[in-house]
């Protein structure tokens, strides 16, 4: 498996000055239509009734990248550092916007799925290059020790700086837009959410068209690591809310909220060389992409059959 894996490496993508242009201008307006959903007065709600709040950002921004490295560790036997790299990246990214919908077919609770959703989608732009930098580095430096190979270097600073600008002013924007033009936002949220599925769902397939067979010989494997690593974010949002004992409907929506991971933003960040500069990378993270992109696509599956489950089970069971 792991020497299939390995085979990852090749894959390359290069969109050139004028694509990168277009992919961060993609970047800016997913996350100028996620922001749109920021409201000030969640903050304010967090105040006054923190506790499912609080243990839902611990485990977002502490647990699951936690979980995510010890999984990795467990598997390095089979998976290659970047598949592992993949894995830690989807883990640092904020919860993603479909798991509110999801949240309401659990018959969770909305409120707090949209209030964790709008606190990690806000803060991202520091906690996922921090997060990433932190347990990937981790990660790395064990790795080498273990299997004799070059530890890899992951900058901070470039990231975050990158990260701050590309996220950072378009979540800042689309949350004074809300504040500010409530009536415009109403109206223009719907589209640029289905807009921007739609750009991103286009970008994929131009990205991987040209390593489509690359892709489809190590689905299997990619399928069987995701599948693992999804269950495990699913595992740590339902456990970690049981243990807080919170109520039935909090612990649905922390299973919901830490097993739907932006994902769709880690590969943006993937496609741009001032954030994963090739040089650095030596233009080998593969393994990153296609874990990542199928992340994208597997959690909305998981995410499903879990509320389907959570919709069978009566609220006081």
């Amino acid at each position: 498996m792991k020497e299939q894996l390995e085979g990852l490496n090749a894959l390359s993508i290069n969109f050139g000055e004028g694509g990168m242009a277009i992919v961060n201008v993609i970047l800016a307006f997913v996350m100028f239509g996620v922001a749109l959903g920021i409201k000030l007065q969640t903050f304010k709600d967090v105040i006054r009734n923190p506790k499912s709040v609080i243990v839902g950002i611990l485990l977002q921004w502490v647990g699951l990248p936690a979980v995510t490295f010890t999984a990795a560790l467990i598997l390095s036997p089979f998976i290659t550092p970047m598949v592992a790299l993949g894995m830690i990246l989807v883990a640092s990214c904020p919860g993603g916007n479909i798991s509110n919908f999801i949240s309401s077919l659990s018959r969770g609770n909305i409120e707090l799925s949209v209030s964790l959703t709008a606190i990690t989608t806000a803060f991202a732009p520091l906690v996922t290059p921090f997060n990433f930098f932190l347990w990937g580095s981790l990660y790395s430096q064990i790795i080498a020790i273990r299997s004799n190979i070059p530890t890899l270097v992951i900058p901070f600073f470039p990231m975050l700086e990158q990260i701050l600008l590309l996220l950072g002013v378009p979540i800042f924007l689309g949350i004074l837009c809300a504040k500010y033009y409530p009536g415009l936002t109403k109206k223009i949220t719907k589209p640029t959410q289905y807009i921007s599925i739609l750009l991103f769902i286009g970008m994929v397939i131009v990205s991987f068209s040209q390593n489509f067979q690359l892709f489809i010989e190590n689905l299997h494997y990619i399928c069987i690591i995701v599948l693992i690593h999804n269950g495990f974010a699913l595992a740590t949002g339902y456990f970690g809310g049981k243990l807080a004992k919170l109520p039935v409907k909090d612990y649905r929506t922390l299973t919901i909220e830490v097993g739907i991971q932006n994902s769709g933003l880690g590969l943006i960040l993937l496609f741009n060389p001032a954030i994963f500069p090739p040089a650095i990378w030596h233009g080998h993270y593969g393994g990153m992409l296609i874990i990542t992109a199928w992340w994208g696509i597997w959690h909305i599956i998981s995410g499903l059959t879990v509320a389907y489950m959570f919709r069978r089970k009566p609220i006081e069971g």
